[in-house]
């Protein structure tokens, strides 16, 4: 088994007195596939948040591990002023969202460019005087936005605006800005949902021409299990905020825990 590109430990999240997750623990591995399943309210999108640093855990560590050893997400999100997502994507963590968020007045290729801003600026004078270092990193940063449109097959909508796109085109814009970012890991939130089964099958080869061919690893919120079971090499399932099972998608497909939270019935009556 290849090393850990993220560890989850012991992780609650409360908001007041609802609890959303509930000592949490799993482990993604690099270079792999790991799915996040569960049925609706188990708690799934609150655990992104917390991976993804727009809510920090109430309790429990999240780790992201590098070359220089783990980072604790949970301490970048106590720094002020740059805001805990803003960190945590320096760190090497990015993500796609359920609900589409690109910008669809700009084109295709400005929102790319846009995402990369940190490694593009300079400081205000450099840009106002174009020095070299300035006109480097801009001609960087149109190559790195025309290298990840190839590899999604977007070139040809380059200078289209986003909001002109199909739906499914713009699914993988928002992959492609967030390869932009230079990420160790990728954080899909529903990439398939709105998708007829030819465009979920197109971003199944995608997603693992990622991991195959870029050595990324990634993490998925999903419920579509056609595509879970095709893609993923370990799914974490979660019910009410808790862990209920961990493994290969064979073994947790026939977890009697797992089927009886999906068809609402208990654990007894599946094996009855």
């Amino acid at each position: 088994m290849s090393a850990p590109i993220l560890e989850v430990q012991n992780v609650t999240m409360r908001f007041g007195g609802i609890v959303a997750n509930r000592n949490v623990s799993f482990t993604a591995q690099k270079g792999a596939i790991t799915a996040l399943i569960g049925p609706n309210g188990a708690g799934k999108t609150t655990m992104f948040n917390c991976i993804t640093g727009f809510y920090r855990a109430s309790e429990g560590a999240i780790l992201l591990h590098g070359r220089s050893g783990p980072e604790d997400i949970g301490a970048l999100m106590t720094r002020p002023i740059t805001g805990g997502s803003h960190l945590v994507t320096r760190a090497g963590i990015a993500r796609t969202f359920q609900n589409i968020r690109l910008f669809k007045e700009m084109s295709v290729v400005e929102n790319l460019l846009v995402a990369q801003h940190l490694a593009t600026r300079n400081g205000l004078l450099s840009g106002v005087f174009q020095t070299p270092a300035f006109r480097a990193a801009e001609r960087e940063a149109v190559d790195r936005a025309y290298f990840w449109l190839g590899q999604m097959n977007l070139v040809d909508d380059a200078n289209r605006l986003a909001g002109e796109l199909p739906y499914g085109r713009q699914r993988r814009l928002e992959i492609a800005r967030a390869m932009c970012t230079a990420p160790r890991l990728i954080c899909l939130d529903e990439p398939a949902a709105g998708l007829n089964p030819s465009e979920t099958r197109e971003l199944s080869e995608v997603i693992q021409r990622l991991c195959a061919e870029h050595a990324l690893s990634v993490l998925v919120i999903e419920h579509d299990m056609g595509l879970v079971m095709r893609i993923a090499d370990r799914i974490v399932v979660l019910d009410h905020g808790e862990v209920i099972s961990d493994g290969t998608p064979e073994s947790v497909a026939e977890d009697p825990a797992v089927i009886a939270a999906y068809l609402g019935v208990s654990e007894e009556e599946v094996q009855a």
